[in-house]
């Protein structure tokens, strides 16, 4: 899968957006790098999937509760309201992309090192649980 230069530009503006709000999260919420790593993941996000997906993306009626809530979220860290505004911006977070977490486990169990891990008998149950993985009864 190629990517374009403006793709690859996103891919590292979510990445960093993703650390600055892991770093902000860390030293005890801090709005300025909770702020700056919320933008920097929605842009990031706008580069990766295009203006018009990203709208449509978030803009969508089974979305709507996690889109408002996430945007929710990011205004409170903007007001100064950090703690807060994380905990409704992952849950927010939870209900846009929840329906992902089974791809990217998926892909996890692929790679060499994490994939072994994840697939042993009592890991493998706790992290099908988490991602809500449905196995076949057949």
């Amino acid at each position: 899968m190629w990517l374009s230069d403006a793709q690859k530009i996103g891919v590292a503006l979510t990445t960093f957006g993703g650390l600055f709000m892991l770093l902000g999260v860390i030293l005890f919420f801090d709005g300025s790098l909770l702020a700056l790593g919320n933008i920097l993941f929605l842009s990031g996000l706008t580069l990766i999937i295009g203006p018009h997906k990203t709208f449509y993306f978030f803009a969508r009626r089974q979305k709507l509760r996690g889109t408002v809530c996430f945007i929710g979220g990011i205004l409170l860290v903007f007001l100064k309201w950090p703690f807060v505004g994380v905990i409704v911006e992952t849950f927010g977070f939870l209900n846009l992309f929840g329906d992902f977490f089974p791809v990217i486990l998926t892909f996890l169990r692929q790679l060499p090192g994490i994939g072994h891990l994840l697939t042993l008998p009592y890991i493998r149950d706790v992290a099908d649980r988490i991602a809500g993985s449905r196995t076949s009864v057949v």
